[in-house]
């Protein structure tokens, strides 16, 4: 075992706080201190998103870290009581339908191959099944799709994080509402975290779990990431439309819906030369939806002809514009310091196997249970991308 006695988490969202769940868990004489700026988590990336889970990825690793993922939050009621009162999250596994035109049918199809071979639920759908399992569905243009008949659906992601922050609290993780502004560094090793209150952290191990706003963390140790923040803007309509056994749907366009309740959820990145970094979350990009999703969605669903948005939000996604896929681990030039960055949308299914991770890699010095060692930094400095070719 490495002996680790002080970590500082900088970052109080889905990723830190399951490093601080994960840590505690294992072993209880760790200090664990988590800085979070903002309690309310009004701007977190966890708490804005469209918090849902599936296992149609196209990277190994990927499939097995968000069938991880599925396992935790099916039990998250057991796993993360406190005091006997169990949290919910609301999960509903209605899963992914990712949809595919003759010229993305044969990805299609490799990418349900590697699904099904590490034991993902996924069932394939030639046009004639697809049409006849979903009949409100306009397939004219399609030539299949792939669906999740288990372990793929929604949740509650404010509700996730509240959980296991209360959770790793219960089991002594210290929470401060500050942020961090330095490091003190000896040699290749951080020796202290810096705060705006005034404090300097003392820490045998520092974490990089700061989301959108990691790049800024990174900076202070003299470390390029490439991760940034990019707006994604998500809206919540209205629609006389009775959609039977509604997953959430991909479409080949990258649009996507997907039920809330009694409405539904939909979105869609922008275009590259519409999507530069930091822009205001208080702005919604309502032309994206006029003239991209809401034209996109009538020709895929006719019913969805009537449309009337009842709400809009944006949020950031903490983009990998290296390769799309999350950075798990040390940095080596800094041999202290552990990155958990740039999931590109991904950060709240991926975030349970990546405080487990993280958390291993602290206390014995090695991944443990998944190896998680392929989205290391070294891949970056390698210019070695990790393509990931179901990005949404």
């Amino acid at each position: 075992m490495v002996s680790v006695s002080k970590v500082v988490v900088v970052g109080g969202g889905v990723i830190g706080s399951a490093v601080a769940y994960f840590l505690r868990s294992a072993d209880p004489s760790v200090e664990v201190t988590v800085l979070e700026r903002d309690p309310s988590y009004a701007r977190a990336s966890s708490a804005l998103s469209a918090a849902s889970i599936r296992q149609q990825f196209s990277t190994p690793l990927s499939v097995q870290m968000s069938l991880y993922g599925i396992e935790f939050l099916r039990s998250i009621g057991e796993r993360l009581a406190v005091g006997g009162e169990a949290p919910s999250i609301d999960l509903h596994e209605g899963g992914y339908l990712f949809l595919a035109t003759p010229a993305g049918e044969s990805i299609l199809r490799e990418n349900h191959a590697l699904q099904t071979s590490l034991g993902a639920q996924i069932r394939y759908l030639p046009q004639g099944e697809l049409q006849a399992t979903f009949p409100w569905l306009n397939s004219e243009d399609l030539v299949a799709g792939t669906y999740g008949v288990s372990g793929e659906g929604w949740f509650d992601g404010y509700g996730l994080v509240q959980a296991l922050r209360k959770k790793a609290q219960s089991l002594g993780a210290r929470y401060v509402a500050t942020d961090a502004t330095g490091v003190r560094r000896e040699g290749r090793r951080v020796t202290h975290v810096l705060t705006a209150a005034g404090d300097a952290l003392e820490c045998d191990v520092m974490v990089n779990a700061a989301g959108a706003w990691a790049r800024h963390v990174a900076d202070m140790l003299g470390i390029d990431l490439p991760v940034y923040a990019r707006r994604r803007s998500i809206f919540n309509v209205s629609s006389p439309a009775k959609l039977e056994r509604c997953p959430l749907l991909i479409d080949p366009t990258g649009v996507y819906f997907r039920p809330e309740g009694k409405t539904y959820i939909c979105g869609t990145s922008p275009s590259p030369d519409r999507d530069p970094d930091d822009l205001p979350l208080d702005e919604v990009d309502h032309a994206l939806f006029d003239d991209v999703i809401w034209p996109t969605l009538a020709h895929r669903v006719p019913q969805f002809e009537a449309l009337r948005v009842e709400h809009a939000w944006s949020g950031y996604y903490e983009y990998n514009v290296f390769d799309h896929n999350a950075i798990i681990g040390y940095h080596p030039d800094i041999e202290n310091c552990i990155f958990a960055n740039g999931f590109s949308g991904h950060g709240l299914q991926q975030g349970p196997a990546t405080g487990r991770g993280v958390a291993e890699l602290i206390l014995n010095g090695r991944f443990v249970s998944l190896d998680l060692s392929p989205l290391g930094f070294e891949r970056v400095l390698e210019n070695r991308p990790v393509v990931e070719r179901n990005v949404v």
